[in-house]
């Protein structure tokens, strides 16, 4: 039986404050004008073309993610605490890998097995001695938490390599502020316009010590990429070139951009592109969508690759574990978000445990995403459990496990009417001169009833996140 989840907009019959306008909005509103609402939104999205294709759908079809009207709401003390603690996770993440590629002090400390790192599929040795500057390795980071009550945040993962989705928060602003503006105004809703200006700003912060006036470029895998959209929306806003490996190439050493104005450096690389396909000299020989000789002007210090080769060591479900032991490692602080508890499946006892209580945790790949490679055990059938028991034997390295945890709920507009469903939350923090969070991000929702999958590639939709100003 599910456990009873702490809803958002009211505990104990009574409306939350954050929630007293938005309450009263929805207490007015009918059914026919949000549905009319939702289908504006619909609207509005097509034609701004903001959609993503599934990985693995051989139809190569193109879908727009369903958006809720019923924004979620967050109070300033409850966005206080997350951002405090995002920006500590952050920091000390990126001292981590700052530290694995080079002293490794926290391997000598015996912190976290030395084995378990350089084993790590993530550990990427091209990026061993690999400086960066003012040591950021991760710029743009992605931090999924889940809400148990009032004041309990859950960290779920660390997204440190190509974290996705920012575009969907921006777009879901803009379409509430064009489909609700009388309820927005009402409230004192903090602004996230600025995030491409942020960005912008972190990123040309980490350019090359040589460098004055930095020429920064978005670097897409290109059109048939899920998230093309996304990169175009963000160097669209950012006022910079969009660009594929193709646009590009070395020459002494410096990576130029051709242009039919005059081919010119480019500093800073804001890659939406994996490690292994980023330099076929370096990688897999037969990528043709990186640059040959990158990896070599990066070490070298003439481009700035954002984020740094190599972070998928940091935000590895296996290492996810360490985080708290990273926090005090490095900045001395206790954390202010939690982990949930772990059970790693290459250690036998946890091994034993898992297999045994299957029935009621999640299990996920150490490496996965997007919500595949995962079982949920209270949903999943009694086959589903001894094909997925016969995975973690046959590879116990390759998974983690969780007790299944009461996500939080918000009010969503549904086919019945207003009802709650699940919800998580993905902050976006920047790293460059500062740490700073946008005061937003992306909520997503599981929309079937009793679902706990958000992700969009398996039925979920967004929501757009107020957090209002004190």
């Amino acid at each position: 039986m599910e456990r009873l989840a702490f809803d958002e907009m009211c505990e104990a019959s009574a409306v939350r404050g954050p929630y007293a306008d938005v309450a009263e909005w929805l207490r007015q509103a009918s059914g026919k004008e949000l549905a009319e609402k939702r289908a504006e939104a619909e609207a509005l999205f097509r034609k701004r073309g903001i959609t993503f294709a599934v990985y693995g759908d051989a139809s190569g079809a193109e879908r727009l993610i369903p958006f809720d009207v019923v924004p979620r709401v967050l109070g300033a003390a409850e966005w206080s605490q997350l951002r405090a603690g995002c920006i500590q996770r952050v920091k000390a993440l990126n001292a981590f890998l700052d530290d694995v590629y080079g002293a490794q002090e926290i391997l000598r400390a015996g912190i976290i097995p030395r084995a378990e790192v350089e084993s790590n599929p993530g550990f990427c040795q091209a990026a061993k001695g690999l400086v960066v500057p003012r040591g950021v390795h991760s710029v743009v980071s992605g931090v999924d938490v889940v809400r148990t009550g009032p004041n309990d945040w859950y960290v779920l993962e660390d997204n440190l390599r190509t974290p996705s989705g920012v575009s969907y928060m921006l777009e879901n602003r803009s379409a509430m502020q064009q489909l609700f503006p009388a309820l927005f105004h009402r409230q004192k809703v903090a602004s996230i316009e600025h995030y491409p200006d942020q960005l912008l700003a972190a990123l040309r912060s980490v350019a090359p010590k040589d460098v004055d006036d930095p020429t920064v470029v978005v670097l897409t895998p290109g059109s048939y990429n899920s998230a093309y959209f996304e990169h175009g929306s963000l160097a669209s806003r950012m006022g910079v070139r969009l660009v594929e490996g193709r646009d590009l190439y070395v020459d002494d050493g410096v990576v130029m951009l051709r242009d039919t104005r005059g081919d010119r450096r480019v500093d800073v690389i804001y890659r939406r592109i994996d490690d292994d396909f980023m330099d076929p000299e370096v990688f897999r020989p037969d990528s043709e969508l990186g640059v040959a000789g990158i990896v070599g002007a990066a070490r070298a210090g003439k481009v700035t690759l954002a984020n740094a080769l190599g972070n998928g060591v940091a935000d590895d479900k296996a290492t996810y574990v360490h985080v708290p032991a990273m926090i005090r490692f490095y900045l001395g602080e206790e954390p202010i978000l939690k982990n949930v508890p772990t059970y790693c499946c290459r250690e036998p006892e946890d091994l034993s445990y898992v297999l045994d209580h299957l029935a009621e945790l999640v299990v996920k790949e150490v490496d996965g995403s997007g919500g595949y490679g995962m079982l949920i055990g209270p949903a999943a059938t009694k086959e589903e459990r001894a094909d997925f028991a016969t995975r973690l034997k046959d590879d116990p390295d390759g998974y983690i496990a969780q007790p299944t945890l009461a996500l939080s709920t918000c009010p969503t507009l549904v086919e019945q009417g207003i009802a709650p469903r699940h919800v998580d939350l993905r902050p976006y923090v920047l790293a460059g001169e500062t740490v700073e969070v946008v005061p937003g991000a992306l909520t997503r929702v599981a929309l079937r009833e009793g679902s706990l999958v958000v992700n969009s590639s398996q039925g979920g939709g967004t929501k757009d996140t107020w957090v209002l100003e004190g």
